[in-house]
């Protein structure tokens, strides 16, 4: 590693030649000494999954020039791992994951790899900032969310964060002349609404396919959904603690019988 440089791990979960990641990967080059770990497959909705039962493999690969890169046969969170403790051995100044294509906002957060995978470097104390572009399409323009990008991890290496929390950024998808700026926002209470579509195979075994519709159930304002709608990217900062303290309260008051 270089030593007047910082650091900036990239990785993502739609796969290490996904046009995602080669945005976000030019958009902050010029920032610090960028290393990408990504998946040699993608990896959409994987959440925090690690690879336990199986070999890992980690290739050098060149597919951004300039830039040392390594594909992972794992997923999201495995990559993170694997590139702290076999490429840096050391933490990283910051890990970027994504671009994605797709919204991570509201519940989605907890199925995202794309997510995971920055909650991952954050549970190892690095600054860290998960990236979705809300266009499923290859082709999807990424100019917005490269701005974005770039504005942000600049801060983030100039003021780091306190340990442990890390950025959710979803960007609309619009022309930048449509985009109306940044909101700092809390996550909506929403959910997947999923129904499995019964077939039947060839062979006359029955299998299912996944289908159904995102419900925001959220109507109270300053969500990231809403931003997005009203033609904002959204930032919910988000803590790996997932205890309701006031829940806490409220057991420790009526539960007495418990230490």
């Amino acid at each position: 590693m270089q030593k007047d440089r910082p650091v900036i791990l990239i990785t993502n979960d739609d796969g290490i030649n996904a046009p995602g990641i080669r945005a976000l990967v030019e958009s902050v080059r010029e920032l610090g000494q960028i290393i990408v770990v990504a998946p040699d497959s993608p990896q959409s909705g994987m959440g925090h999954a690690i690879t336990i039962g199986d070999p890992l493999r980690l290739d050098k690969v060149e597919v951004f020039e300039g830039v040392d890169s390594w594909q992972c046969s794992g997923t999201p969170a495995d990559c993170v791992k694997l590139a702290r403790d076999k490429i840096l051995h050391r933490k990283p100044d910051l890990c970027l994951s994504g671009i994605n294509h797709g919204a991570n906002h509201s519940i989605n957060v907890i199925y995202s790899g794309t997510m995971s995978a920055a909650m991952e470097a954050a549970i190892e104390g690095v600054p860290s900032i998960g990236f979705s572009l809300l266009d499923f399409k290859y082709d999807a323009d990424f100019n917005v969310a490269k701005t974005i990008a770039f504005e942000l991890a600049t801060r983030m290496l100039a003021k780091p964060m306190p340990e442990h929390i890390l950025l959710n950024v979803n960007v609309p998808r619009l022309q930048a002349a449509e985009f109306k700026g940044m909101k700092i926002c809390r996550q909506a209470y929403s959910k997947w609404a999923e129904e499995f579509d019964h077939r039947i195979d060839p062979r006359g075994k029955d299998y299912y396919w996944m289908t159904g519709k995102f419900i925001n159930m959220d109507e109270l304002p300053g969500t990231d959904v809403d931003a997005l709608k009203e033609g904002y990217a959204s930032i919910v900062p988000i803590k790996i603690d997932f205890t309701d303290y006031k829940m806490k309260e409220w057991m420790e008051s009526e539960w007495k019988d418990f230490v």
